[in-house]
C-alpha cells in the first residue's frame, strides 16, 4: 500500500505548562496512550512520549484534520494554553530535537534518548508503529546518538538527577549527611548516584518494590540501604536531603512526614559550612510526590521541576555552541528524513506501475503466442519475443519513472496521481488519490488548541 498519511503532533512540556498541567496530561502509560489514540477512527499510527517534563503525542492519519481531532481528545481536560499542536513538518523536526536533547530542561541531557527508545518499544507493542513513524522515531534516535557522540552537548550537568543534587548542594553542604531517594526508577537511580558522588555519608533508597530499591542500593559506590515506602514516616524526618522521583498519582510525602524525628543536623551531618539546619527536598515527581504544605514548614525547603530551570541556566550557557551544532545536525537529518519519505512513496508508485505493466505484458504475450499455435518456436526464439516485450515496457515506462521521481522530490503529488490515471485508471486502487506526504502549511487552530511553528 502506498503510504499517504500526514503526522500531527501535540505536547505539554515544561516550557508550555506547569507541573500540574503535565500531571493532567499524563496517560496511564505510554502503551495505554498509544492504544487510545489508535482507537480513534482513521488514525493509522501513534506514538506517545511521557516523561517527568513532557507528554507528547504523535499520530498519522490520511487527513491532518483527523489527526487534530485525535490529539485534541488525547489532551482533553488539560488547560488549552499549555497544549502546543504542530503540523507534519514541525512535528517531525520537534521529535528529532527532543531526542537530541535540545528541548530538555537540562540542555543535552542523556536520559531523554533512552526515554525516546522506550516509548518506541511501547508504541510497537501497542501496534502504533507503521511505516511513517518507524522512519521518524528511528531517525530521531539516530540524531540523538550523533548529537552525543559528535558534539559536547552532554558535557556538565546531563540529567535532572544531577541537577537535583546541584540544587540541594546550593542550599546546604552534602558532605557527610544522610540522603533519602524515593523511587528506584531511572530518575531515582541518577539522583542516588549523584548524591553518592557528592559525598553523602549514606543513601537510603525507598521504593514500593523493595527488591528494586535493593538492586539500586547495591550499585552505589557509597554506604546505602533499601526500604519500603511504609518507612517514610520515620525516614523523611531523619535525613538532611530528600530527592523524590516516583510515578505515584498521589503525594508519597505529606507535611506530617517532616514534622517529627531528628533535625537535619542530627541526620549524620558533619559539615560546619553555613546554616545546615534546613532539610532540602527536591521533588522530581510528576505529578508531585511531595504535598505543597510541606514547604510551609520552617525547617524544610521544597524544590520542584519548575525550580530546576535556574540550576540549568549555567549549563545551558556552556552548551550554547554545541547546541548550534546540534541544531544544524537536526536540520540536515530532517531534510534526509523528508527525502526518505519522498523516495519511498515514489518508489512504491513506480513499483505498482511496473507490476501492472508486467501483468499486461504477460497477458498480451500469452494472447499472441496462442494465436500462433502450430508454429514451431524454439526456446531461443520465444526468449527473443519475451525480451522484446520487456524492452518495450522498460522503454515506455522510463520517461514516466523519471517524471514521477522528480514530481515526488518537488512534492508534486497531483502530477503523480495524473500519471497513474493516464496509465491505468485502477492504479489508485480502493485507496483513491495519494495525499501529499509533507504538508508545510501551519495547522489551523481547532478545539481551542493552538497550532504553532514554534515550541
Amino acid at each position: 500500500m502506498i503510504p499517504s498519511g500526514v503526522v500531527t503532533g501535540a505536547r505539554v512540556t515544561h516550557e508550555s505548562g506547569s507541573v500540574d498541567d503535565l500531571a493532567a496530561a499524563s496517560p496511564e502509560s505510554q502503551r495505554h496512550g498509544v492504544t487510545d489514540l489508535c482507537s480513534v477512527p482513521a488514525i493509522e499510527e501513534a506514538y506517545v512520549l511521557s516523561t517527568c517534563n513532557r507528554v507528547e503525542a504523535y499520530v498519522v492519519a490520511s487527513d491532518a484534520a483527523v489527526g487534530r481531532v485525535a490529539v485534541s481528545q488525547f489532551f482533553d481536560g488539560v488547560d488549552d494554553d499549555s497544549v502546543v499542536v504542530s503540523d507534519h513538518d514541525e512535528s517531525l523536526r520537534h521529535l528529532l530535537s527532543v531526542a537530541a536533547g535540545l528541548e530538555s530542561v537540562v540542555l543535552g541531557e542523556d536520559q531523554i534518548l533512552g526515554q525516546v527508545r522506550t516509548a518506541y518499544e511501547d508504541a510497537q507493542s501497542a501496534g502504533g508503529i507503521g511505516e511513517m513513524l518507524e522512519a521518524a522515531v528511528t531517525k530521531a534516535i539516530h540524531v540523538g546518538e550523533r548529537a552525543r557522540t559528535e558534539t559536547e552537548i552532554n558535557e556538565g550537568i546531563v540529567s535532572l538527577g544531577s541537577a537535583a543534587t546541584t540544587l540541594a548542594a546550593q542550599e546546604r553542604s552534602l558532605e557527610g549527611v544522610r540522603a533519602l531517594v524515593v523511587g528506584a526508577g531511572e530518575m531515582g537511580r541518577l539522583a542516588a548516584r549523584n548524591l553518592a558522588d557528592a559525598g553523602v555519608s549514606e543513601v537510603v533508597v525507598a521504593n514500593r518494590t523493595v527488591d528494586h530499591a535493593e538492586h539500586l542500593a547495591s550499585e552505589l559506590e557509597a554506604t546505602a540501604s533499601a526500604t519500603s515506602l511504609s518507612a517514610l514516616e520515620s525516614l523523611a524526618s531523619d535525613v538532611a536531603v530528600v530527592v523524590t522521583a516516583t510515578g505515584s498519582a498521589e503525594p508519597v510525602l505529606e507535611e506530617t512526614h517532616f514534622e517529627s524525628g531528628g533535625s537535619a543536623e542530627s541526620a549524620g551531618s558533619r559539615s560546619t559550612a553555613g546554616d545546615d539546619s534546613t532539610r532540602v527536598v527536591v521533588d522530581l515527581g510528576q505529578p508531585r510526590d511531595v504535598a505543597p504544605a510541606a514547604d510551609d514548614l520552617p525547617s524544610v525547603t521544597v524544590y520542584d521541576l519548575d525550580d530546576l530551570e535556574s540550576i540549568t541556566a549555567e549549563t545551558r550557557e556552556q552548551r550554547a555552541d554545541a547546541a548550534l551544532e546540534v541544531e544544524s545536525m537536526v536540520d540536515a537529518e530532517f531534510e534526509l528524513l523528508c527525502e526518505q519519505y519522498k523516495r519511498a512513496r515514489a518508489d512504491e508508485v513506480i513499483a505498482a506501475m511496473y507490476e501492472s505493466a508486467e501483468r499486461m505484458k504477460q497477458r498480451e504475450l500469452e494472447t499472441a503466442l496462442s494465436r500462433l499455435e502450430g508454429e514451431e518456436f524454439s526456446p531461443a526464439q520465444r526468449e527473443i519475443v519475451e525480451s522484446m516485450a520487456d524492452a518495450l515496457v522498460n522503454q515506455l515506462l522510463a520517461p514516466p519513472t523519471k517524471s514521477l521521481r522528480e514530481a515526488a522530490a518537488e512534492d508534486d503529488w497531483s502530477t503523480i496521481n495524473t500519471a497513474l490515471q493516464l496509465f491505468d485508471p485502477e492504479f489508485g486502487g480502493d485507496d483513491g488519490p495519494i495525499a501529499p506526504p509533507l504538508p508545510t502549511e501551519t495547522v489551523a487552530t481547532e478545539s481551542g488548541l493552538e497550532a504553532t511553528d514554534d515550541d
